[in-house]
């Protein structure tokens, strides 16, 4: 483990111990690309017969009907193809598909999508519900928003709100039904070690982990009764995900419930210590992830 970042391999060690190994190979591996069919524009058999066409090898995805495994393209060489530049596809890593598919969207019911750039989480919703529910996505870069706002027409996502501001500021009078909070978050999920080692040190994680809170909290104050919100991130850490939950839960008597389990039983599994939450391995395949569904009691 002498390639990864000091604070990084402590961090591994002391939360996971026997599964180290398995993560650092995950690691160490390339993913091959993986893309969602973009189900407001084509359809899974016009998309895999423009494969066909092209002579490019796809696998499907069992737990997602929507999503195919493309063991033969780089993800350079699909963004030149028209089913990509039309919005027919969209590139996106299979465990970044989880959280949509944690949650329920009543028709007509509101949904924010809190840290929304570049889109594919708020285009993925526009999908699976056929552009029948209410959305706003936020996002309070500039240029992340110019982004997100570019690849939710590409992919002709029109039920959709964008608001170039940081979700933390939404007037405390909206309430909203669905929430998702992809939060920013350290990558630890996702780091490869063929390429420049990322910053990860405990200052900065500790900095992201309150960031997370603050949008949790947030998110929470929103959330209508009865609602529920997803909180995910690209990170394996506890300290931004775990940690997370067990500071801002019991403020709000909130808890976690149960994900859907055809995604939970297909995944790489580490060991959590809150219930009902879902932290994949990094694995040649998947990237880590960590996923959890939350209500308001």
């Amino acid at each position: 483990m002498n390639s990864l970042p000091p604070y990084l391999e402590q961090a591994l060690l002391s939360q996971y111990g026997p599964y180290v190994d398995q993560i650092t190979a995950g690691y160490s591996a390339r993913r091959p690309t993986t893309l969602r069919v973009n189900t407001l524009k084509a359809s899974m058999e016009g998309v895999t017969e423009a494969l066909r066409a092209q002579g490019i090898a796809y696998q499907p995805v069992g737990w997602y009907t929507d999503a195919m495994v493309l063991p033969t393209m780089s993800e350079s060489e699909m963004l030149s193809l028209s089913i990509c530049t039309q919005g027919e596809v969209y590139l996106q890593g299979l465990t970044a598909m989880l959280p949509p598919l944690g949650m329920s969207f009543p028709r007509g019911c509101s949904v924010l999508d809190m840290c929304a750039a570049p889109g594919g989480k708020t285009a993925q919703i526009a999908a699976l519900t056929q552009s029948t529910v209410s959305i706003t996505a936020c996002e309070k870069d500039r240029f992340r928003c110019e982004r997100l706002r570019h690849n939710l027409k590409q992919q002709g996502v029109h039920n959709v709100t964008v608001l170039q501001t940081d979700s933390r500021h939404l007037d405390p009078a909206f309430r909203f039904d669905r929430i998702l909070l992809d939060a920013p978050c350290s990558g630890s999920g996702t780091l490869c070690l063929q390429d420049a080692p990322r910053r990860m040190e405990q200052q900065w994680v500790q900095k992201l982990k309150s960031t997370q809170i603050h949008l949790l909290e947030k998110g929470l104050s929103l959330l209508s009764s009865g609602g529920e919100l997803v909180y995910s991130t690209c990170s394996i850490l506890r300290e931004e995900n775990e940690e997370v939950l067990q500071t801002v839960l019991p403020r709000f008597h909130a808890e976690t419930v149960p994900l859907p389990e055809e995604l939970t039983a297909a995944m790489p599994k580490l060991p959590v210590v809150v219930p009902n939450t879902l932290c994949v391995c990094p694995t040649p395949l998947y990237e880590g992830f960590f996923v959890a569904k939350i209500v308001k009691a």
